[in-house]
């Protein structure tokens, strides 16, 4: 157990590989109640969100959920987050735990008398359910018809174990999977029944760390490593949660600008031929040069690999290209990969 954003955090639980190798072949189970949840009602709500988000939140249906990055007016990025679309004038923010405080401040001091802000973090507990027999463990405990929730949509209120449950079709690991929210007074009896009809398919319990180098292998980011206030969407590959086009949100005439003149810097993914992993910070060099600084790195389990993140110059990232990590004095060599590294099998999704 280790301290994250204020929780007590299970870094593994029978340990990072075979949690790993769980997820990618069966399913693991994640208790992600560190994740805060922001309730937003109110004639207000929408236009608020749409104001404080880079992606289109006009565009979801109820029942619809999408990911996106909440920028600052420089174009920084104070989060990445899921909006669901609960009812017309009802939305709920799914942000990181180490940022719940800080987002939270700054939607209220953006926000009108016409939007009522909640924060449900603790009433709420978050189970993730992922990986290519998720759908099948999860439904022997519910009649509702798991089928029918399509990728990044959610159903509130199903009876899951007796408990009432949102299922919503999203995750952080690159597979197939559910997250379920909660009421916190129900978590342990929930996460008890799933463990139980899922431990003979080969369902384990999942930390910290194997969801790390799950989303690594994915290509996914992670706010405070990939991704900070000093960093715009555009540099780290997440232009295409920027609808411009919505109207004035904020950081839309730096994004706009970045979009017409480019960026200084651009995020990749990088493969080393060595198993020695590259740490958040170590120089990325081309032909003896600093080009750039890893972001994340680890062993991919499925890919057999040590691979990474990095922010680099945008004449250096192109995939195939060679170059070499500074670890502990010694140059390691490696080349630019294409992201992602892992793609799961198209036949596993629902």
């Amino acid at each position: 157990m280790v301290p994250f954003g204020g929780w007590e955090m299970p870094v593994q639980y029978s340990g990072i590989m075979e949690e790993h190798r769980a997820v990618r072949t069966c399913a693991g189970l994640f208790d992600v109640s560190h994740m805060g949840e922001i309730d937003l009602a109110g004639p207000g709500a929408l236009p608020l969100v749409q104001r404080l988000v880079t992606n289109d939140v006009g565009r979801l249906a109820v029942g619809q959920a999408l990911y996106t990055p909440m920028c600052t007016d420089a174009g920084g990025i104070i989060d990445d987050l899921l909006v669901y679309r609960m009812g017309d004038e009802h939305l709920m923010l799914v942000v990181n735990a180490a940022n719940t405080a800080e987002d939270l401040a700054w939607i209220r001091d953006h926000a009108g008398g016409d939007t009522r802000i909640a924060d449900r973090t603790a009433d709420t507990a978050l189970l993730a359910l992922q990986g290519p027999r998720a759908q099948e463990i999860l439904q022997r405990l519910t009649a509702t018809p798991l089928s029918e929730i399509r990728y990044f949509c959610f159903t509130p209120g199903v009876d899951v174990a007796g408990r009432a449950v949102l299922v919503s079709r999203t995750g952080y690991t690159g597979e197939d999977g559910f997250e379920l929210y909660v009421d916190a007074g129900h978590a342990v009896q929930l996460w008890s029944a799933i463990l139980e009809t899922g431990r003979g398919s080969g369902a384990l319990p999942a930390g910290l760390g194997a969801r790390d180098t799950l989303r690594l292998e994915a290509g996914l980011l992670l706010h405070g490593s990939d991704m900070d206030q000093s960093v715009s969407p555009m540099e780290v590959g997440l232009a295409w949660t920027v609808k411009l086009a919505k109207g004035e949100f904020c950081g839309a005439p730096v994004l706009r600008r970045q979009k017409a003149q480019g960026v200084s810097r651009r995020l990749v993914g990088f493969a080393l031929r060595e198993r020695t992993i590259a740490r958040h910070g170590f120089p990325i060099r081309q032909d003896g040069e600093t080009v750039g600084r890893v972001t994340s790195g680890s062993f991919g389990p499925t890919v057999r690999r040590s691979i990474g993140l990095g922010l680099v110059s945008p004449g250096h990232a192109e995939p195939g290209e060679p170059l070499a990590v500074e670890i502990r004095g010694r140059g390691i060599e490696g080349t630019i990969a294409k992201l992602p590294f892992y793609t799961r099998p198209q036949a596993s999704a629902g």
